[in-house]
């Protein structure tokens, strides 16, 4: 089981980034690959997850361990595969999550892509007690734009919506008050999450 990777971040993607190390690149799947994009060529530790199935091996990568904790015990819950639980981490907001879980807010955790009642329900009768002390340290933010346009850094965005589940409709619906800002790509995602799960 490996533990975490630190090399050069050489690629990125709206599901992933690429880190070399030893002559090797690596793909690790991300909640937010954008949140690297001030990392490109530069030397980086990535926490790493393997998840393992008949028909392939994938790494997951988060850039702390307690983010690779709170993805993990979302894993554990009946019915909770790693696209899920990555949608879920990806809002950057675990207290508000947990507060959900522990204050039985089923119809908080709908709001994801993936996650219906029943799922909810689920998450919140596996999880309940589990996670009051459960803490997430924000890791730091270095964000860029790195020259890019405005319409091609809200595209990227956009494109890392599509690949945390959410549909055309969904974006849509959140792309007027996006173009309205001049964010990073890492920002972007980050706003159109927070709208995505407003009520």
């Amino acid at each position: 089981m490996f533990d975490y990777i630190r090399g050069l971040v050489t690629y990125l993607s709206s599901g992933w980034i690429a880190v070399e190390t030893g002559g090797i690149g690596y793909r690790i799947i991300c909640a937010n690959p954008f949140s690297y994009q001030s990392l490109i060529n530069r030397e980086t530790t990535v926490y790493l997850y393997q998840y393992v199935r008949e028909d392939a091996m994938v790494l997951y990568g988060f850039k702390t361990r307690e983010a690779r904790d709170f993805f993990v015990r979302l894993l554990s819950v009946s019915g909770i595969g790693p696209k899920n639980a990555l949608a879920i981490l990806a809002v950057g907001e675990p207290g508000r999550i947990i507060r959900a879980i522990e204050g039985e807010d089923a119809g908080y955790l709908t709001r994801f892509p993936g996650i219906g009642k029943k799922t909810a329900g689920q998450i919140i009768l596996d999880l309940k007690g589990k996670m009051k002390n459960f803490t997430i340290q924000p890791a730091a933010d270095l964000e860029e734009r790195q020259g890019k346009s405005h319409a091609s850094v809200l595209t990227e965005a956009l494109e890392a919506l599509k690949t945390l589940g959410y549909s055309e409709r969904e974006i849509k619906r959140v792309v007027p008050a996006l173009k309205k800002q001049d964010l990073t790509a890492e920002s972007y995602v980050k706003e159109a999450l927070r709208l995505l799960t407003m009520k």
